[in-house]
């Protein structure tokens, strides 16, 4: 299958504290090796920016590269100075111009703190930077995500898992591929850990020109709802836009659960610079269908993507799934002409149907043929998402990225269709973020597991033990002939060794909520932690004898 034809090249945002979830970011080393060219007053007739300038040298100062971050400026780079949460960028412009930059970009406040310096660089000052940031780094590197086919997936739950499923799909159909995710960045094999969903705006950019230089033609990328809130995805031209679901999630940052359901919709609706020219949808539920909607009346290419019976006359509809003693599940999955493919998944429970049967949807909408994409998924497994830990123990261990009820509430019920024993639940929820779904969390472990631990996800700067008390009230509000034991160990470690020490011949440990997430965060500080080594060590010592 040949690839998607490129097109021609047309020729310091601080990100919110509760935005960083891991410990490293998508460096901002990563610069193409044969940057463009732009003079500066290019970029001032782009943005419609005042300029500031020693006479005459507007058009002869030129931008090879953008940075938000002066430690990371290179030369030939535009420094964005812009306002932070706590410091304005434009206080480190001395520093930016010390190490490179050749000019400045910044509103009226920054301006006023490096007025001095336009007598020796030119300045750019518009009224709202953010908002043409992305554009503006677009256009610095070049306009690499219209040289490439960008596929951006959005929604509450299953980004993680229908972008790897659905970069092993490409792959398999022929294509060199980029991913840009929660986990990591990957590029033509090269792994790069990454911070955020979502990159800034000129790390973004950067990094597709790079991508591009290096022959990618497909990038699979998560699009979160900050990302498309906070403009980080402003400038990139989304081929594709996909829609997972939506629950309860991120109402620390949203204004509502309507206000949420906005920001995902920028990926599609009319009104917004970011939307997809076509879309794939999961119609499971009315968050769906209302997506659906919303892309239909932007004019896009609409498909839709069912696994139950609300989704009733979707383009794709994905039957009733077997399952296998291992967990790994067959399914039929029929396109709308009535050609149907069998699909072999090796990550269990429904949802995760819902997810593969999302991936081949838009292998197919970007060209890939169906067959070869259900081929292609076949041995795909996630790191942190229903992540089996085996050390030769006779129980079934799993760590999960389950963060939110209604995740933690299907993947319960995912193990409770595999295994005929008990469960034990060692759940938490993260400190700086939404504190009314925290007794949540706790009701709905209680209501699905014969073992509650509660215990310390990613307290930040919160006390731990207020955090705690939450969840563990949300599992005792659960009628006790519903629930079983709920106990609380504040260390993490202790709690999943103690949930392991429970554990019987036949049963089940979920250690739940941080999933990949190798560290742990505690009063600013981030200590190194995994829950996937911290389990698979608690087992060793039952394994071994020594409980």
């Amino acid at each position: 299958m040949p690839v998607p034809p490129r097109r021609q090249s047309a020729s310091s945002e601080v990100p919110r504290q509760h935005s960083a979830s891991l410990e490293v970011t998508v460096s901002d080393d990563l610069r193409p090796s044969h940057p463009i060219r732009t003079t500066v007053g290019a970029l001032a007739a782009l943005t419609g920016a005042r300029l500031e300038a020693p006479t005459g040298s507007a058009d002869d100062v030129i931008v090879t590269g953008v940075s938000l971050r002066a430690q990371a400026i290179a030369p030939g780079d535009l420094f964005a100075g812009l306002p932070g949460a706590r410091t304005h960028g434009a206080e480190f412009a001395a520093e930016a111009l010390g190490r490179g930059a050749t000019a400045i970009f910044t509103d009226e406040a920054g301006f006023a703190r490096v007025s001095e310096l336009a007598s020796e660089v030119p300045v750019l000052v518009h009224d709202n930077p953010r908002g043409v940031l992305g554009e503006l780094s677009a256009t610095i590197y070049g306009r690499p995500s219209e040289q490439m086919q960008v596929i951006g997936i959005t929604g509450t739950s299953g980004k993680t898992t229908t972008s790897y499923l659905l970069e092993s799909a490409l792959i398999a159909a022929g294509r060199t591929t980029g991913l840009v995710g929660t986990i990591e960045t990957r590029m033509s094999g090269r792994r790069i850990p990454s911070a955020l969903t979502t990159p800034e705006a000129p790390q973004l950019h950067a990094l597709f020109a790079v991508m591009l230089e290096q022959g990618v033609d497909t990038v699979v990328m998560e699009v979160s709802s900050h990302a498309l809130s906070l403009g980080r995805v402003d400038g990139v031209r989304f081929d594709i836009g996909a829609f997972t679901n939506l629950s309860r999630d991120h109402l620390d940052f949203h204004r509502d659960f309507e206000d949420y359901f906005a920001a995902k919709s920028r990926l599609f609706s009319a009104d917004s610079p970011t939307h997809a020219e076509r879309a794939v949808i999961c119609v499971d539920d009315e968050w769906g269908q209302r997506m659906a909607e919303v892309a239909r009346g932007a004019n896009s290419d609409v498909t839709t993507v069912a696994t139950t019976p609300q989704g009733e006359g979707a383009s794709w509809t994905a039957g009733p799934a077997t399952v296998s003693p291992s967990g790994t599940q067959t399914f039929a999955l029929t396109a709308a002409e009535g050609t149907t493919h069998e699909v072999v998944l090796r990550l269990p429970g429904r949802y995760n149907v819902a997810n593969a049967s999302l991936a081949i949807a838009l292998c197919a909408t970007a060209g890939v043929d169906p067959q070869d994409a259900a081929l292609g998924i076949a041995a795909v497994d996630v790191p942190g998402r229903v992540e089996r830990i085996e050390r030769g123990q006779d129980f079934l261990a799993v760590v999960d990225y389950a963060h939110k009820p209604a995740a933690l509430e299907a993947v319960i019920a995912t193990l409770r269709e595999q295994v005929q024993g008990r469960i034990a639940i060692v759940v938490g929820a993260g400190g700086d973020r939404d504190a009314q779904k925290r007794p949540l969390m706790g009701a709905a472990a209680a209501r699905g597991a014969d073992l509650v631990v509660v215990t310390d996800d990613n307290p930040r700067t919160e006390d731990p033990a207020a955090i705690r008390a939450a969840v563990r009230e949300g599992a005792l509000d659960v009628p006790e002939p519903e629930r079983g034991q709920v106990w609380e160990v504040a260390d993490r470690a202790k709690a999943i060794a103690d949930a392991v020490g429970w554990a019987q011949t036949g049963d089940v440990v979920l250690v739940a909520g941080k999933g990949h997430e190798i560290g742990q965060e505690i009063n600013g500080v981030k200590y190194p932690f995994d829950d996937r080594d911290v389990l698979g060590a608690a087992i060793e010592r039952v394994v071994g004898g020594t409980r």
